[in-house]
C-alpha cells in the first residue's frame, strides 16, 4: 500500500510553502501569527488564517508521515505514574519511556488501580504494535496485575532503583504545561 502525497491542486501558494508553513506550525510551539511573521521576514506574505486553513487540512497527513517514519522503541521500557492536578482535582499521570528516554505513551486517569494500569498496557501495546523484552516499573501492585493480563511471557522488573529513566520525564512534562499555560510564547519582562 503506497503512501499519497497531499493535493496542492487549487492552491494559489507553491507546495513549498504550504509545506514549510504547516511544518513550523506543528514542528515549533508557534502561533499562526508567529508563522506568518516568520514568513514575511522570508519574504512571503501569507495571512495566519491561510495558515490556520492549510493546518487544518494538511496537518494530519504531515503528522501520519512523521508517525510513520518514527524509530521503533526500544527492547527496555519503564513505566511509571505521577500525581497531577487538574481542575483542582487529583488525576494520575501514567508515562511509559523505552531505554533511550524516547517517551512511548502517556495516559491521564482518576484512579491509580489495576483498571487504569490494564488500560495504559493495553494503549501501549496497541500504538506500538511490539512487546518489549523487559518491562521495568516501581512496586505498585497494579503493574503486576496488567503484566500478568496482557503480557506473561514478558520480563518484569520492579524496583524503586530501575526506574530513574520513566522519573525523569516529568521534566518535559513539566515543560510542556509551562509552554501551554503561556500560550506557546515566551513573555519578556519589558
Amino acid at each position: 500500500m503506497g503512501v499519497t502525497a497531499p493535493s496542492y491542486k487549487g492552491f494559489r501558494s507553491p507546495a513549498e510553502i504550504i509545506s514549510h508553513c504547516v511544518w513550523l506550525y506543528h514542528r515549533f510551539p508557534l502561533s499562526f501569527r508567529e508563522v506568518e511573521e516568520m514568513m514575511l521576514a522570508r519574504g512571503v506574505v501569507v495571512s495566519h488564517e491561510t495558515v490556520r486553513q492549510w493546518c487544518a487540512k494538511f496537518g494530519q497527513t504531515y503528522a501520519n508521515a512523521l508517525r510513520r517514519r518514527l524509530p521503533r522503541p526500544g527492547d527496555k521500557w519503564h513505566l511509571d505514574e505521577v500525581f497531577i492536578k487538574i481542575g483542582g482535582k487529583t488525576h494520575y499521570l501514567w508515562r511509559a519511556v523505552d531505554q533511550d528516554g524516547s517517551v512511548l505513551d502517556l495516559l491521564v486517569t482518576s484512579r491509580r488501580d489495576a483498571k487504569a494500569a490494564t488500560r495504559f498496557f493495553r494503549k501501549l501495546l496497541r500504538g506500538w504494535r511490539s512487546v518489549p523484552r523487559v518491562l521495568i516499573t516501581d512496586k505498585l501492585a497494579s503493574y503486576g496485575v496488567a503484566h500478568r493480563r496482557l503480557m506473561p511471557g514478558v520480563e518484569h522488573r520492579r524496583s524503586k532503583y530501575l526506574n530513574n529513566r520513566a522519573e525523569n520525564v516529568r521534566r518535559e512534562v513539566a515543560r510542556n504545561e509551562w509552554i501551554t499555560r503561556i500560550g506557546g510564547r515566551y513573555r519578556s519582562a519589558a
